[in-house]
């Protein structure tokens, strides 16, 4: 099979930056729109359950919403890459941003307990499903995308300029919340000020649709439209049967992925909180300049990975993040003061993921790349999502620097994938 080349200039034109800016900021929030819910946990399990539940019962089943978001992934990324692969990645990618908008903006204008009952939690558990299916569309798409737009040397800087606005958006969850809980008092929040994060998410996911618009078709599957190269048979039923060593390494790097994110920066707060005696404050300001700096990190690892390759990239590097996660722990134990700095570095170097995308869009062929990148990405999401807290839970009873080495783990899967990377067949982009 042929392969139509991502573009035929050698750097990126005033419409490649026209399209990676939308991308990217539709990215962030997106990702915003479904890491809000986790931030107002506690308000949520107040408003939306019986309150002759017990506290523990209602922030257990309140989680219990969140996650199934993370089980909404691979269905919802597998049925939207399957039309992406089929009718065109724009709809998709425009598609997704809208499930996500509506679905965000409904949980803010959702009544509550006291309102309608039993059906207040059940809708919220609807749209938290319809969630997690738009996010799972969403990064893989963005992938996608933006790999078929940009020129075949600015795949990897293309690639993490969309992951660092995943992560910007986790960011702007963080602040959203700490700027609510210092404007409002827990009464106003609790009343109806909590509704303002998700109304605020929804409006401007609105608005990432609209903008949306401008981008067009990307040329690969114009190509292979025009060429009537695009599959005849299910391309998933593809993928599984002539893609298995794409599939593996790309569930592989999805794992090293998921651990820095999931333990690094979702994780760490608590961490530093409970075992290194750190304050609520210091540890939530350590976690935005780490997530600062991962936003730099994910545009350094695609400029790095265009210069030399995925094999290469992820063989030398993938255990870095575990390597500057490990110092850090053992650092803070005598040198706490030094926690903003370490956290800095840890960043830095947790953005290695950024570089995953210019490997997973090279592993599959054009027809079927859209239902590969997303089938291994958020079947192994889930089970890496699930797996990793209790995991590093678990680990943290034997050790307190057990975060770091879970990372260094997943990094030596990451050097694995390098090394099958040499021996997996790449496709043109």
């Amino acid at each position: 099979m042929s392969e139509q080349p991502a573009a035929t200039h050698k750097s990126l034109t005033r419409q490649d930056m026209r399209t990676l800016g939308l991308a990217s900021l539709g990215g962030a929030l997106e990702f915003y729109d479904f890491i809000i819910f986790v931030y107002f946990a506690t308000v949520i399990g107040q408003l939306f359950f019986p309150p002759e539940l017990p506290e523990w019962a209602k922030q257990l089943q309140t989680f219990g919403i969140f996650a199934a978001g993370y089980l909404a992934r691979p269905l919802g990324g597998i049925v939207m890459a399957h039309f992406g692969d089929k009718m065109g990645r724009k709809k998709m990618f425009a598609f997704s941003i809208l499930l996500m908008a509506i679905s965000t903006l409904g949980m803010g204008l959702l009544p509550t307990y006291a309102d309608i009952g039993l059906a207040a939690p059940i809708l919220l558990l609807v749209l938290r499903l319809f969630q997690g299916a738009a996010i799972g569309g969403e990064v893989p798409g963005a992938w996608v995308f933006v790999a078929e737009h940009v020129p075949a040397n600015r795949i990897g800087l293309g690639g993490g300029l969309v992951t660092s606005g995943l992560t910007i958006g986790i960011l702007m969850g963080s602040l959203a919340a700490t700027w609510l809980n210092s404007v409002f008092t827990p009464e106003e929040i609790l009343d109806v000020a909590w509704r303002y994060p998700f109304l605020m998410g929804g409006v401007f996911g609105l608005v990432a649709v609209y903008l949306r618009r401008w981008l067009s078709e990307t040329p690969v599957f114009q190509a292979m439209k025009a060429r009537k190269a695009l599959s005849e048979e299910l391309p998933l039923r593809v993928v599984a049967r002539d893609h298995r060593g794409g599939v593996i390494i790309s569930m592989a790097l999805t794992g090293l992925l998921s651990a820095g994110i999931i333990v690094m920066i979702l994780m760490m707060p608590a961490v530093l909180q409970k075992y290194y005696g750190i304050g609520v404050q210091d540890s939530l300001r350590a976690n935005s300049v780490a997530t600062v700096f991962l936003s730099v990190g994910c545009v350094l690892a695609g400029l790095l990975i265009d210069r030399i390759g995925a094999a290469r990239f992820f063989t030398w590097l993938s255990p870095i993040a575990g390597i500057a996660a490990l110092i850090m722990l053992v650092t803070l134990r005598d040198s706490p003061a030094l926690l903003m700095p370490l956290s800095a570095l840890v960043g830095l170097c947790v953005g290695i993921v950024g570089a995953v995308p210019h490997a997973m869009v090279h592993v599959f062929p054009p027809a079927v790349r859209f239902s590969g990148i997303s089938t291994s990405y958020n079947v192994a999401y889930a089970v890496f999502g699930g797996l990793t807290p209790i995991a590093v839970t678990l680990m943290l009873q034997a050790s307190p620097i057990a975060p770091a080495i879970y990372v260094l783990i997943l990094g030596a899967v990451g050097v694995a994938a390098g090394l099958g990377l040499k021996r997996v067949r790449q496709y043109a982009v």
